[in-house]
């Protein structure tokens, strides 16, 4: 097959220096391998694998009518045969920026928590910690455990730069509440390893099936002190939640219960969750459900997704929460343009992976700014998610530009503005062959009792629709294999 794609490349692109076929050294086992296939062997193993996919039930739920008029509530995510390689030269750069980040994160919420040294230095402003929903005054005074509140952090990583250049790694966003997407890590290995398998002895692809051990070894290292078989479960909002798949699978994959709130009781200031053989002991939740549902006692009083008395329980030391109450604040995006100032102040470092420019609009300056560029600039909501609430201004309607203004003037507190980065391509198999689609990377970060370790890889999504910046899977993203290659 022909892979020198007939698409001018104008973004970097992870496999191709220029459009004229020229590979990059770490794709070359990997392009001498697909030159010999032919495009209907990529079509069918395309196929096979939606084909696995749906019959595993390797889905996603979406909450109302989709944009494409589809209605369903199960999707499946599409697969892209074409893996994302990443070299082991970057990846160790990656790697040191991930734990250099997280463990600034993990030190500014026990700082905000406890003696907000960071805001009376003057280096973050009260108003977006403490105006923030995110922000847990419950938790303020808490001691959690190694003073680490993100114990599975997924931190989002796009690679900018044009065609001819080296590209650029920077931090997109961080996902400390309950970052989601590693199941799909996952089982994308296991399905490359099940269509290619000669391919895992050409290269040196380090491994990801690891993930669930490393990710229980955390949990159980987070449990009260004294336990030498601390109990684990997962709580879920129920099989409705849109990452109900993850859940269970992750629950199945360590050997641990899943479990949802109504499973759950207090008694004598310890957890329980109710068993065929009689009440067990419950020392380490890795929840799945927002802070808001946790518990009616402190938060929602109409939740019925957590377990009434479950932060008097957390608050006495008795059960260890993954991730802590209160994360949130550490990754809403009014918080992120400070996050290496966080870096610096608590780590005396400077930031090895750069933020996205980024204009705040409760500045006055920057509201300025943003308004007299937005249609230069994609604009987001500080608490949005999942691609929804934003505008990306060279591709927004005249109407829709003038929607955000007024949005924008009437509560610049809400937003934040960045520049329209050119994410990099990576080939991707679609409907007419082989052809560059936008992607972005999720490294999943993992921090407990035995230091930060990362799995090398993450997920890679692909915003499948021609030119489109969204890679989220509600919107019509897709996800690839990610291979770093060892030494």
């Amino acid at each position: 097959m022909q892979i020198g794609m007939n698409h001018p490349l104008t973004h970097f692109d992870e496999m191709h220096a220029d459009s004229n076929g020229c590979v990059r050294s770490h794709y070359a086992s990997y392009a001498r391998w697909l030159a010999a296939k032919s495009p209907e062997f990529m079509g069918d193993m395309a196929a096979e694998a939606e084909v696995i996919f749906r019959r595993v039930g390797i889905t996603f739920a979406v909450y109302g009518d989709m944009a494409d008029g589809q209605t369903d509530t199960e999707r499946l995510i599409p697969f892209d045969p074409i893996p994302r390689i990443i070299s082991s030269q970057d990846w160790r750069v990656l790697e040191r920026g991930l734990v250099q980040r997280v463990t600034a994160l993990n030190r500014f919420l026990s700082d905000i928590y406890h003696a907000q040294d960071i805001i009376k230095a003057g280096v973050i402003p009260p108003e977006p910690i403490f105006q923030n929903q995110q922000f847990r005054a419950e938790m303020v005074g808490v001691q959690v455990p190694g003073d680490i509140y993100s114990h599975i952090s997924g931190i989002d990583i796009v690679r900018a730069g044009q065609a001819g250049d080296s590209g650029e790694y920077f931090v997109l966003e961080d996902n400390l509440r309950v970052p989601s997407g590693v199941s799909y890590m996952l089982e994308d290995r296991k399905m490359s390893m099940r269509l290619f398998p000669e391919l895992f002895g050409q290269n040196r692809v380090a491994p990801v099936a690891h993930y669930p051990d490393m990710l229980l070894e955390t949990l159980r290292s987070m449990a009260p002190s004294g336990l030498s078989d601390p109990c684990v479960v997962v709580l879920t909002p129920g099989m409705f939640n849109s990452a109900y798949f993850e859940h269970a699978f992750l629950a199945q994959q360590m050997g641990v219960e899943l479990v949802e709130g109504q499973d759950l009781f207090v008694q004598d200031d310890w957890l329980y969750m109710r068993t065929t053989r009689g009440p067990q002991r419950v020392d380490v939740i890795y929840r799945r459900v927002d802070d808001d549902f946790l518990d009616p006692l402190s938060f929602r009083s109409d939740s019925t997704l957590g377990c009434a008395g479950l932060m008097s329980v957390y608050r006495k030391g008795h059960v260890a929460i993954c991730n802590a109450v209160g994360t949130g604040l550490a990754d809403d995006k009014s918080i992120y343009p400070y996050v290496p100032k966080m870096i610096e102040f608590y780590l005396g470092e400077q930031a090895i992976l750069s933020n996205v420019p980024t204009w705040i609009g409760r500045e006055s300056e920057d509201l300025k700014y943003m308004l007299a560029h937005i249609d230069e600039l994609v604009i987001k909501e500080v608490h949005g998610a999942g691609g929804y609430g934003m505008l990306i201004g060279p591709k927004a309607s005249r109407s829709e530009i003038d929607h955000f203004k007024g949005l924008l003037a009437a509560h610049p507190d809400r937003y934040i503005g960045q520049p329209t980065l050119s994410l990099s391509t990576c080939p991707t198999w679609v409907n007419e062959g082989l052809a560059p689609r936008h992607i972005d990377l999720r490294p999943f970060v993992l921090s407990g009792a035995q230091g930060t370790n990362i799995v090398a890889g993450g997920l890679t999504r692909v915003a499948l629709k021609e030119g489109s910046l969204v890679v989220n899977s509600s919107q019509g993203g897709g996800t690839k294999d990610t291979w770093v290659l060892e030494d």
